[in-house]
């Protein structure tokens, strides 16, 4: 069985997307609030993480990832109509939140959360596109790596409990069972 080192990575970079041979600016991760992740969790793409997880300090990159090996081809069969009712809040449709253009969290069977965009609203059905925002674009990453060491114990037991639903977000009034929370609720 392989060994994989965790490491806690930190990188400023500007995000390019890239579709049908345009490429435009979409993002940024500017040093100051740099984009911080610990390898081998599964928390970034594995194309990306790939690129940047044995640069070291001060390494400069410029990557581009295929959108297969990012977000996958733009899929038609992903643009569904959902029952209008499903939008409801005490019995009336959310006309304020349900809008075109809007990004609305959603549920599905297993209880996982996803995002869709509103394409339409129709007498009884709403339009959702369930593609990510980025599927079918090519993603060109140029930055420079901020921090690149071995995750600590403590690292991985923070990251641990955020993935699991756990640690404190304030207001909690004590109960978070964080073990250490310093906020003020759990005081």
């Amino acid at each position: 069985m392989e060994t994989v080192e965790n490491k806690y990575i930190t990188l400023a970079y500007k995000l390019y997307t890239i579709e049908n041979g345009e490429k435009e600016f979409t993002e940024e991760a500017p040093a100051e609030h740099p984009f911080q992740f610990i390898s081998g969790l599964g928390l970034t793409l594995e194309s990306f993480e790939n690129q940047v997880k044995d640069l070291n300090k001060g390494d400069k990159f410029d990557f581009t990832i295929k959108a297969e090996e990012a977000y996958g081809e733009y899929d038609e069969e992903h643009v569904i109509d959902l029952p209008k009712n499903i939008f409801e809040i005490e019995g009336k449709f959310d006309s304020e939140r349900v809008v075109e253009g809007a990004v609305i969290p959603l549920m599905t069977s297993e209880g996982q959360r996803i995002n869709g965009s509103v394409v339409e609203v129709k007498d009884d059905v709403v339009v959702m596109d369930m593609n990510h925002p980025l599927a079918g674009c090519d993603l060109n990453f140029v930055g420079e790596i901020t921090e690149n060491r071995p995750a600590t114990n403590d690292e991985l037991s923070e990251m641990a409990r955020m993935m699991s639903g756990g640690g404190c977000s304030g207001g909690c009034g004590g109960g978070c069972n964080c073990g250490d929370c310093s906020s003020e609720c759990c005081s």
